[in-house]
């Protein structure tokens, strides 16, 4: 038998972290708020596109500043987004708050959790905050998450937040969530403030993060207010939604391998996350294969053995239910780099919450369930 851990698991961040949790001179002109929507707009709404589904008054929309945090989070996406709202009401209100995200994880059979920020990780990268606001909105949901996980340590495992857009803060910012404890961060895949993750500029990071023994998890989203796989051409949630995800995570680890974090940092540990996992034996394959043996002098001082061979040395992958070729992946990189994450409570993945047998899972023996749903994330988060 087998308890299971569950690797990718979100808080809803209430309305006050941003006004108790942040200092307001710090973030200056770019302080959170919440836009409320009007009966008057919603019957403009039904008026504009001539249907009565229109009138509907909208969720509430967070801003930084004079910015929402979503991008392309047009009007029509706004009226969906709404209707289906009561789909998650219920998971979102449990995520609130340590004692809820305890009550959902027994209801689900949930042992342990890792717990990510869902809202955060939008302020926090905003493409249009200063480094100093961003700086004060990661150190202030750290304290918020530290309070969070009180309700109890030994099962809610926090994720740290870092701000990426002043790379000279990033050491000091590790030190500090090591400080607490904790032993993993959360950052996103994509280019930040100008700097993809292979940038010289966070040398300093990453040998902190391999001093302190955190581990990294890749955790993107779409819809950031940032440069993201697909953002320069779509603008649907279909399309950003389909790139954003596994096309971050692929460039994320090419980034790593070429800049040489992978050779020069051996006892770094990353997690890719919320991307499935089907991608990575083409793309290992056709890094192996394509990439790597057409110019070998090109790279050979960042690059001393094949890519694949670095994956496997380095990175965990997590799983979606139903998701094809989890065998062929199992074959290529072992069942030792596979990872559980439901991404609890977010809409797009709501019937994966539970840890029960599903048939999508049927294949898996019962020391491969063993190694996915505990052993591998007892390694890599490090409880």
């Amino acid at each position: 038998m087998y308890k299971v851990f569950d690797s990718d698991r979100h808080v809803v961040e209430p309305v006050e972290l941003w006004d108790n949790y942040i200092d307001e001179e710090q973030v200056g002109e770019y302080r959170v708020s919440l836009k409320e929507d009007t009966l008057e707009e919603a019957q403009l709404r039904a008026k504009k596109y001539g249907n009565l589904r229109s009138a509907i008054q909208l969720i509430p929309t967070l801003y930084v500043g004079q910015h929402p945090i979503f991008n392309h989070w047009s009007e029509e996406l706004q009226i969906e987004s709404t209707h289906q709202q009561d789909s998650s009401q219920l998971e979102r209100l449990s995520a609130m708050s340590g004692k809820g995200q305890l009550a959902s994880m027994d209801l689900h059979g949930i042992e342990k959790a890792a717990i990510f920020p869902t809202f955060a990780s939008y302020v926090i990268n905003h493409a249009e905050i200063s480094a100093k606001s961003s700086l004060a909105y990661a150190e202030g949901y750290n304290e918020w998450l530290n309070e969070y996980v009180s309700a109890d340590k030994t099962r809610l495992l926090p994720v740290g937040a870092v701000s990426r857009h002043d790379p000279e803060t990033l050491a000091q910012q590790v030190k500090a969530i090591a400080s607490y404890g904790w032993t993993t961060i959360s950052i996103r895949p994509e280019v930040i403030n100008g700097h993809s993750l292979g940038s010289q500029a966070y040398e300093p990071f990453w040998q902190a993060c391999e001093e302190h023994n955190i581990g990294i998890c890749l955790h993107g989203g779409s819809n950031l207010h940032g440069s993201t796989a697909g953002s320069e051409r779509f603008t649907s949630r279909f399309g950003l939604h389909a790139c954003s995800h596994p096309i971050e995570l692929q460039m994320a680890f090419v980034s790593l391998l070429e800049n040489g974090v992978f050779e020069k940092y051996p006892k770094l540990k990353f997690a890719l996350l919320e991307g499935g996992g089907s991608w990575v034996p083409y793309w290992l394959w056709r890094l192996d294969n394509i990439c790597y043996p057409e110019y070998p002098n090109l790279v050979k001082d960042n690059i001393k053995k094949l890519p694949s061979e670095y994956f496997k040395s380095h990175c965990w992958v997590s799983i979606e239910d139903g998701e094809p070729c989890i065998r062929e992946l199992i074959d290529y990189i072992g069942s030792d780099r596979l990872l559980f994450g439901s991404d609890y409570p977010h809409p797009d993945h709501l019937d994966s919450e539970s840890s029960d047998d599903k048939e999508e899972f049927s294949f898996l023996t019962e020391t491969e369930k063993k190694e996915i749903y505990e052993l591998n994330p007892s390694k890599f988060f490090n409880f």
